[in-house]
């Protein structure tokens, strides 16, 4: 995408989950920024610390910079999604940081592998309140506090089933808000769609699971978060804003 005109009104959005340099959170923030759009970056280490990855406390200062190298302002805001408070404290913060929100896009995740005999109560309750409940939070607050020629929305989702059942069922429920919330909130000029990027590696794959995405992915290469970057950029820019209430597979054609 072209940056704005010199002296243009510059917008910003709100890209949760941006805490790490390889994620996909991340790659759109640095597309986004080189669009001309200031950001707000959620993120929660303690998530990070979890996973096999762990913290890299950092990476959203070296993020920061990288971003604000670029010519966007950038505010930083820690959050835990799974408290039911933390959305609604998210957006305050952000809106009183940066003013009024015209863009966000959900690439928060809780996701830990678990199938139907083995899902833990506990662990199925966090799914849902961090991937489901939290966003359709985070929306209904978006939409409360949107401009007057309103905004755009994309959350990242997800086809897993099988072995993934948490994870996989938390993202069904959020594709169904998603597309709720483009016929609910079209009237505000707002849009809302849901991308589905498939595989990417942002830490998680072992060596056995990246050659065998490679060997189904048509391109013969992995998705990268530049490549989820560019659907976001567009679905966010006004020659993307006719576009509402899609589940969009930007896959290389992994999918089909």
């Amino acid at each position: 995408m072209d940056s704005p005109a010199e002296g243009a009104l510059r917008k910003t959005a709100l890209v949760t989950g941006a805490g790490r340099l390889a994620g996909i959170g991340a790659g759109i923030a640095r597309q986004l920024a080189a669009d001309g759009w200031d950001l707000v970056l959620s993120y929660w280490q303690a998530y990070d610390a979890r996973m096999p990855w762990g913290s890299e406390p950092e990476d959203v200062v070296r993020l920061t910079a990288e971003l604000e190298a670029i010519g966007a302002q950038v505010h930083l805001l820690p959050v835990d999604l799974e408290d039911p408070a933390g959305p609604g404290q998210l957006m305050a913060a952000a809106v009183q940081a940066a003013g009024p929100l015209q863009g966000m896009v959900l690439s928060h995740t809780e996701s830990v592998d678990s199938g139907i005999l083995d899902t833990t109560v506990e662990s199925f309750d966090r799914h849902f309140a961090v991937n489901t409940r939290a966003s359709w939070q985070l929306i209904a607050a978006f939409a409360r506090q949107a401009p007057d020629d309103g905004g755009a929305i994309v959350a990242l989702t997800s086809d897993h089933t099988a072995f993934n059942l948490p994870y996989g069922a938390s993202k069904g429920a959020l594709d169904r808000i998603v597309i709720a919330a483009a016929r609910e909130l079209g009237a505000q000029g707002i849009s809302a769609n849901v991308l589905n990027p498939g595989p990417v590696d942002t830490g998680w794959m072992d060596d056995t699971v990246r050659d065998a995405v490679v060997r189904q992915q048509p391109t013969g290469r992995l998705g990268t978060p530049a490549d989820v970057a560019g659907t976001v950029a567009f679905l966010l820019s006004p020659a993307g804003r006719w576009v509402s209430g899609q589940l969009i597979k930007s896959d290389g054609g992994f999918s089909a």
